[in-house]
C-alpha cells in the first residue's frame, strides 16, 4: 500500500511539472520582447497583433515595453511603444484592454522603494548583491529596476522575468546577464522546464535569429541532405551571386565533398560550426571566413542553442565540378561540440 501511495505521489508530481508549459499569453510576451530588444519594428507591428489575439493585453504590453527600457535603453522601449499604438489604431473588439493602470504608490517613497527593491533583488538573485563598485548603479537597481519598475501590477514577478529573458535572448554581448535571469526566472516562480522551453521556443521560432540579412525560403530541395532545417536565400542571383543560407539551432547538413570547385563560407549572423574529416571543429561567427579546398570532407551548420547564416559561393570552378552529399553528422559527434 506504502509503495502504491508512493507511486502516485510520484506520478502527480510528474503530470503537474508536464502541464507546467508556457502558456500562448507568455509566449506573446516573450516574443514582441525579443524583438523590442533587437529593434525589429516590422515582425514586432505583427507580432503585437498576434500576441493580443492570444489573450496578452494592451497594458500588459505597454508595461512589459516600459520595463525592458531599462534593460535596452528608452529608444527602443519607445520604439516598440510606438508601434503598440499604430497597431491600435485598428483595435479589434476582441482585444483585452486589462487592468487599469494605477500609479504605485510606492512612487512617493523612495525609502520604501529602496526597501522593497532590494529585498526583491535578493529574491531574484537567490543571494544579497550589492555592487560595491559602483554605488550609483547599485542604488538605480534596488530602488528603480526592483522597487519603482517592479511595483507595477500588471505582470507577475514571474512575467517580469520571462519578458527580460525573452529580451537578452535576443540580444547580442549580454550572456552573464541572459545566465542570471534564468535563474532568476526560477527565483521569481518559474519552473526551470518553463525557462528552458522559452529559450528553445525563442530559437525554434526564428525569435533569436538577429540578422540584417534575409532568412529567405526553406532548403526544400536539399532537405534529405540536412539535418533540421535550412533556409535560401540567393543575394544577386541574375549574376552568379552568394548565396545566404540560414541554419536552424542545431541544423547541420552532412558530411560532403566539392569535387573540382572551392567553396567559399562567409558567417555573417549567429554562432555555428565548421569542421573537415579529422580535424577539430572550428566555430563560425560573424566575420569568419573559410575557403574549403577542393576534395575535402567537411560539413558545416548552427550551434545547438543558436541560429547562425553564412554566405556561399564556389571559385576555382573546373568544367564538371560537382557536389558528393555523404553520411549525416552523427548526434553523438555533433553533441561532443562545446
Amino acid at each position: 500500500m506504502k509503495q502504491l501511495i508512493t507511486f502516485l505521489i510520484i506520478t502527480l508530481m510528474a503530470t503537474t511539472t508536464f502541464a507546467q508549459t508556457l502558456t500562448e499569453r507568455q509566449k506573446g510576451l516573450a516574443a514582441c520582447a525579443c524583438l523590442m530588444a533587437q529593434g525589429d519594428l516590422e515582425r514586432l507591428e505583427s507580432t503585437i497583433r498576434q500576441s493580443l489575439d492570444n489573450g496578452v493585453t494592451i497594458n500588459e504590453l505597454k508595461e512589459a515595453f516600459s520595463q525592458l527600457y531599462a534593460y535596452t535603453g528608452f529608444p527602443r522601449s519607445l520604439n516598440a511603444l510606438g508601434v503598440l499604438n499604430k497597431v491600435l489604431e485598428n483595435k479589434q473588439p476582441h482585444w483585452q484592454e486589462g487592468k487599469p493602470w494605477q500609479k504605485p504608490e510606492l512612487w512617493d517613497n523612495a525609502e520604501e522603494a529602496l526597501k522593497q527593491g532590494t529585498a526583491i533583488q535578493t529574491q531574484l538573485s537567490g543571494q544579497p548583491f550589492d555592487y560595491t563598485f559602483c554605488p550609483q548603479d547599485d542604488y538605480y537597481l534596488k530602488s528603480h529596476l526592483f522597487g519603482d519598475i517592479f511595483a507595477g501590477d500588471q505582470l507577475t514577478p514571474a512575467d517580469r522575468e520571462i519578458v527580460t529573458v525573452a529580451a537578452l535572448s535576443g540580444m547580442d554581448g549580454v550572456a552573464p546577464q541572459l545566465a542570471a535571469h534564468k535563474r532568476g526566472a526560477v527565483n521569481m516562480g518559474n519552473t526551470e522546464e518553463q525557462v528552458e522551453e522559452l529559450c528553445a521556443w525563442l530559437n525554434s521560432e526564428g525569435y533569436t535569429l538577429r540578422s540584417t540579412f534575409p532568412k529567405g525560403e526553406f532548403n526544400a530541395a536539399y532537405a534529405q541532405y540536412f539535418n533540421g532545417k535550412s533556409y535560401l536565400a540567393p543575394m544577386d542571383a541574375q549574376n552568379g551571386g552568394p548565396i545566404n543560407v540560414t541554419f536552424e539551432p542545431r541544423c547541420r547538413n552532412n558530411w560532403h565533398i566539392h569535387h573540382g570547385q572551392v567553396q567559399v563560407l562567409i558567417c555573417v549572423s549567429g554562432r555555428g560550426w565548421y569542421q573537415e574529416w579529422g580535424k577539430e571543429p572550428l566555430e563560425l561567427t560573424p566575420g569568419t571566413v573559410v575557403a574549403i579546398p577542393e576534395g575535402v570532407k567537411h560539413w558545416h551548420g548552427a550551434a545547438r542553442d543558436a541560429w547562425m547564416q553564412h554566405l556561399t559561393y564556389h571559385t576555382h570552378i573546373e568544367e564538371g565540378a560537382s557536389n558528393e552529399w555523404l553520411e549525416p553528422v552523427t548526434d553523438e559527434v555533433y553533441d561532443k561540440l562545446k
